[in-house]
């Protein structure tokens, strides 16, 4: 059985270093008031060593086991670190994101709408099967509708519709405008959940879970990662 000099620090610092034990220089960065460092682990290993039962030494394999150990602790604190710093990199990369999204609108699933500054409404349906007849209708407040668009016979899948020449009253009107639209199936006549462009009005990062959040006219909170489209609204 061999014995180590408790005084010989060199070499047990090279000892560490082979195995990726950093000195307490090299990682009072990453360390907090309750972390040990190589000269910690040093001053333990030495004490261990000095007070060993001589009739039972410490054996080598046991003593690059502990090595061992304390080099995988000191990686995973390394490795914390360096995911704080990437948490940190992809919150200035969802600001940036949400940043952009503004004077933007997204593409929502809903049935309130508002023509563009271009004073057109755009949207899209999703048709769950095969219509034979396909129509998307606009109404008012007082429920009175102000326009249809026959889209006729449909394959089932993404089907867009819009609307231009919408009359200056709805253009300078504060309300939104109801849109509906209906599909006509194997089970006869249904309804149609649209999907349309509205404004977004501001932009949060909100934590690591949500992402950024947006703020929707007419619709309220929602997830960036929820959203089919974006659409410029200088388009």
């Amino acid at each position: 059985m061999s014995t180590i000099d408790p005084n010989s620090t060199a070499t047990l610092n090279k000892i560490l270093e082979k195995i990726g034990v950093k000195s307490n220089d090299e990682t009072s960065s990453l360390k907090k008031k309750d972390t040990l460092g190589q000269s910690d682990f040093l001053k333990l290993m030495t004490t261990q060593l000095q007070n060993q039962d001589p009739f039972s030494p410490m054996e080598n394999g046991d003593f690059i086991a502990q090595m061992a150990q304390f080099s995988t602790v000191t990686g995973i604190a390394e490795m914390g670190e360096s995911l704080k710093s990437l948490s940190n990199q992809l919150g200035e990369f969802r600001i940036a994101t949400a940043t952009n999204l503004l004077g933007h609108s997204v593409l929502v699933p809903g049935n309130k709408v508002r023509p563009n500054s271009e004073g057109e409404i755009h949207g899209v349906l999703d048709l769950p099967r095969a219509s034979s007849a396909t129509n998307v209708v606009f109404s008012n407040l007082a429920g009175e509708t102000v326009h249809s668009i026959d889209l006729g016979s449909q394959a089932s899948g993404l089907v867009g519709f819009s609307w231009n020449n919408i009359p200056e009253d709805l253009l300078n009107s504060d309300n939104p405008l109801k849109v509906e639209a209906f599909m006509n199936g194997e089970n006869g006549r249904s309804r149609v959940t649209p999907s349309v462009f509205a404004e977004v009005l501001a932009a949060s990062t909100g934590d690591a879970d949500t992402g950024v959040v947006l703020e929707v006219k007419d619709y309220g909170n929602i997830n960036a990662a929820d959203v089919r489209k974006f659409r410029s609204n200088n388009l």
